[in-house]
């Protein structure tokens, strides 16, 4: 099931980067009182009620034509698009203006549900400020204050209430569902339409050309796949385009979606750090993993190459050590028949359970190899252990105290289950809990 999407929206100066801060509880947003401090959507996730969701700050809405202001209200206009629910955020202190009437057009046009939250209302004693605002026609106006965190619990009451609990994709057990990630012109469409055997997705050298994640099922070696591509991310500071903007975030509704994902990368340029930060994403969901080396008809071929390429790959991407690497080439086919397999070994890895019997004959073996260490005169005591989710699999280990389960010896436990189960291609996540 996907994240619903929550837009914050309004005119300049009303609080909108304080509200998005206080809403995924860290200072992510820069807030300045000036007008046109937020210039970029930014997002990020939020959480209410046990209810996950995608919170996206938007530039203030204007009503100038300058370039720079034009420019913004564009932003927040694809950000309404992309919203299942958009909170509408005004300033009580000023009463309605004509840029709020402005922004109420647009959110008429786009019939999605409105929460209209009134800013800077910092008592009870101000709540007369609030009538004005029926008038707008979006329903009951909540009194909050952005500064004191007044209020916030009443507007995602009412926002949680819109979230459509069935957005999913109608997912079959059989079926893989993966994406392909990357920054822009790695490759990634042209990969599409040599796994299709067609030209089904828009190939061009410019990048950023697709804009969009676009679903293609189709059959390989006797099981049925879905491949969803998606735009290439790029660096804030190097995005020029403001649908371009969006492309991170649609892409990351695809990484939630997919059970595994191509981190895809360009031999030619080799790796940069973008391609860390977009490697990132999909280990921090929790997917299966794939790094796809593409255009290796372009690099020099030597005895070692491919060696070096995947030991520089090993070390920049320490935190994707489980992650098989292919070298291919999508122009010219050459070594595009070693992906599918990978992609189904991942899969299947990711959604392995082991047995509690033989999960804990490995830890035996494992504490009798390299017993648990002492800290501060107290010995850490594994008690058992056991699988409690798949997609990634998740394990639990129950000991005497958690304190003293030191992160090596954890990532001695992950090693010595790996070696026993394989596990190749998926993330796999300890943790460490006291027996009650």
């Amino acid at each position: 099931m996907r994240k619903s999407v929550v837009a914050i929206v309004g005119r300049p100066n009303v609080g909108k980067s304080t509200i998005f801060n206080r809403l995924v509880g860290e200072r992510i947003s820069i807030v300045e009182d000036v007008p046109g401090v937020t210039r970029d959507r930014i997002y990020a996730e939020g959480e209410w009620l046990n209810n996950t969701f995608n919170v996206i700050d938007t530039g203030g809405i204007d009503l100038s034509d300058e370039p720079l202001i034009v420019q913004i209200r564009e932003q927040a206009e694809i950000a309404i698009n992309e919203a299942d629910v958009i909170i509408f955020l005004v300033n009580g202190r000023e009463g309605i203006t004509a840029a709020d009437e402005e922004v109420t057009k647009i959110l008429f046009k786009s019939n999605k549900p409105v929460v209209l939250a009134v800013n800077k209302i910092d008592n009870y004693e101000m709540h007369d400020l609030l009538y004005e605002y029926y008038s707008l026609g979006l329903g009951q106006p909540f009194p909050i204050s952005g500064t004191h965190g007044l209020g916030l619990g009443d507007v995602l009451d009412e926002v949680v209430k819109h979230f459509n609990t069935d957005i999913k994709t109608e997912e079959d057990e059989d079926r893989v569902y993966f994406s392909l990630i990357g920054r822009p012109n790695v490759g990634k469409s042209s990969l599409v339409n040599t796994l299709l055997g067609e030209d089904r997705v828009i190939v061009s050298n410019l990048a950023g050309t697709t804009k969009d994640a676009i679903d293609t099922d189709f059959k390989r070696e006797g099981r049925d796949f879905t491949i969803i591509d998606t735009a290439g991310m790029r660096k804030r500071g190097k995005v020029y385009e403001s649908t371009e903007k969006y492309s991170v975030l649609r892409a990351l509704k695809a990484i939630e979606r997919s059970d595994v994902v191509l981190v895809v990368i360009d031999a030619e340029t080799g790796i940069i750090e973008q391609d860390k930060k977009i490697a990132g994403y999909a280990h921090e969901a929790g997917k299966a993993i794939v790094i796809v080396v593409n255009k290796w008809d372009t690099v020099e071929r030597t005895e070692d190459a491919m060696k070096n390429f995947e030991e520089d790959i090993r070390k920049q991407f320490q935190f994707l050590s489980y992650a098989p690497v292919v070298f291919l080439s999508a122009e010219t086919t050459k070594r595009i028949h070693t992906l599918v397999p990978k992609v189904i070994q991942a899969s299947e890895n990711h959604a392995k359970r082991i047995k509690t019997n033989l999960l804990n004959e490995v830890i035996e073996d494992s504490l009798a190899i390299n017993p648990t260490p002492s800290i501060k005169g107290q010995k850490l005591k594994i008690l058992y252990t056991t699988q409690v989710a798949a997609k990634p699999p998740t394990f639990v280990v129950f000991v005497n105290d958690p304190s003293l389960m030191h992160f090596t010896y954890e990532r001695f436990l992950e090693n010595r289950i790996r070696e026993a189960f394989g596990f190749e291609g998926t993330p796999i996540k300890i943790y460490a809990r006291q027996r009650s």
